[in-house]
């Protein structure tokens, strides 16, 4: 689809970039979380989000980084809101305490996207001793939406705008153990397969968004959680795969979507009016699209959430 820029029903395709379908779209009194916005199409989705006039805290691991990658956004757009505060996927503490000082500054949230991930690194357990892909790609963000949830709700009721959480999944999410989520062999190193844990992490993504909005619909809740697959990309993702990121360099410009195009189905599904109302959905080019069966198999998705509620809870 992306080698001939085919419209899809949203008026957007492969080809088009973050700053594209975001175009005419005004931002200003929206609050953003990004995850993982020091680099890639996170540092991207921050620009974009901020030129629109969003306020956007970079949740990230290396504050430094994040800090460059702000002054870099403030030197192009000068009234860019944009705040930086340190938060490691990885460790449930981490997760914790950038939860309590968000809170406590008294931001509202209107949108949490929750975009930071690893790819396919030889087996690693988080500093919560969890398989880390599953801790950073899921777990991480389960708990981190968990813990701002009633800020999100509080948002939404007292200015009467529609609250969204986007989860940057991958098509990757096709490519995982035969079960879908392996619940009794999560931290089994001797079956550990990098790229089927990859696949596991990213259909929990999924996953996960479908029962938030399945919880939100019972609530009525003025909040909509979808997925998306941002394409495929060249970024930081890659390093723990060297082979592969030497293809994709060198047929890259043949088939690759650039960083600018990467970011476009999240900003398209974090702001856009056409995504109004639409919940539980997975994107894929700024358009709505098909996971696989197990990407809509709402009892996996509600044993997923009891599991991962289980292994956040407060020791």
């Amino acid at each position: 689809m992306w080698l001939f820029g085919l419209k899809g029903a949203s008026g957007f395709s492969a080809s088009s970039t973050a700053e594209e379908v975001t175009q005419g779209i005004d931002a200003n009194g929206l609050t953003a979380i990004v995850t993982g916005a020091s680099s890639g199409i996170g540092a991207e989705t921050t620009r974009v989000l901020a030129m629109r006039g969003a306020h956007v805290v970079m949740a990230v691991r290396n504050v430094k980084s994040g800090e460059e990658v702000k002054d870099s956004i403030l030197k192009e757009i000068p009234h860019a809101k944009i705040d930086v505060m340190e938060m490691d996927l990885g460790s449930m503490e981490s997760v914790r305490k950038f939860a309590s000082e968000y809170n406590s500054t008294g931001y509202p949230l209107n949108i949490l996207i929750n975009n930071a991930g690893v790819m396919a690194p030889p087996f690693m357990l988080s500093q919560d001793n969890i398989e880390l892909q599953f801790a950073t790609n899921h777990l991480g963000h389960f708990l981190l939406t968990n813990l701002l949830l009633q800020n999100l709700k509080n948002t939404a009721q007292a200015s009467h705008k529609e609250g969204r959480i986007v989860n940057v999944s991958s098509l990757g999410h096709r490519f995982t153990y035969r079960e879908g989520i392996r619940f009794d062999k999560i931290n089994d190193k001797d079956s550990y397969t990098a790229i089927l844990a990859y696949g596991q992490s990213k259909l929990a993504n999924i996953l996960h968004a479908n029962e938030l909005a399945r919880h939100f619909k019972e609530e009525g809740a003025e909040i909509t959680a979808n997925s998306l697959h941002p394409g495929s990309i060249t970024t930081n993702l890659l390093r723990h795969q060297s082979l592969v990121e030497g293809l994709v360099n060198w047929i890259g410009k043949y088939f690759i979507k650039n960083i600018p195009q990467g970011a476009a189905t999240t900003c398209y599904v974090a702001l856009h009016p056409q995504v109004k109302g639409i919940t539980g959905e997975y994107f894929s080019d700024s358009n709505i699209s098909a996971s696989t069966s197990q990407g809509t198999d709402a009892e996996l998705a509600k044993k997923l959430w009891d599991f991962s509620l289980n292994l956040t809870k407060p020791q």
